[in-house]
């Protein structure tokens, strides 16, 4: 996961996908549902060349749960920092923080562990 963080804050999509699966399964904030490496590479290199340019990730584990051995599911409290633009029709917050709630399926596969489930939700500020 600090591989994630590095990779996004220095704008590589690429290198932000490197720990994924062939077939993962992603979900992002704004609802978009895709499969596969390429296509979690294809988003994240979209998006970082994009309305997420120059931002930086910030994140802290809530829990690990391990279902097995080899089956890890990680919650994670995330934060996108120096937001300055969103795609059209959603708004940037006041701050310039996007903040969600990810949780990222790991797998052991051999001598590594892979994303093969990414979900992220967009949190609400308390009322």
């Amino acid at each position: 996961m600090a591989a994630q963080a590095v990779a996004w804050n220095a704008g590589n999509g690429a290198a932000y996908a490197k720990d994924v699966g062939a077939d993962v399964s992603f979900t992002n904030l704004f609802g978009m549902v895709m499969y596969g490496a390429p296509a979690f590479a294809q988003r994240h290199s979209q998006i970082l060349a994009s309305f997420y340019k120059g931002t930086t990730k910030h994140h802290q584990v809530r829990r690990i749960r391990f279902v097995t051995p080899d089956v890890a599911i990680v919650d994670i409290d995330n934060e996108i920092r120096g937001v300055k633009s969103k795609p059209p029709g959603i708004a940037v917050p006041p701050d310039g923080v996007v903040r969600t709630q990810l949780m990222e399926v790991f797998v052991r596969r051999g001598d590594r562990w892979v994303i093969e489930a990414y979900h992220n939700v967009d949190t609400k500020p308390p009322n």
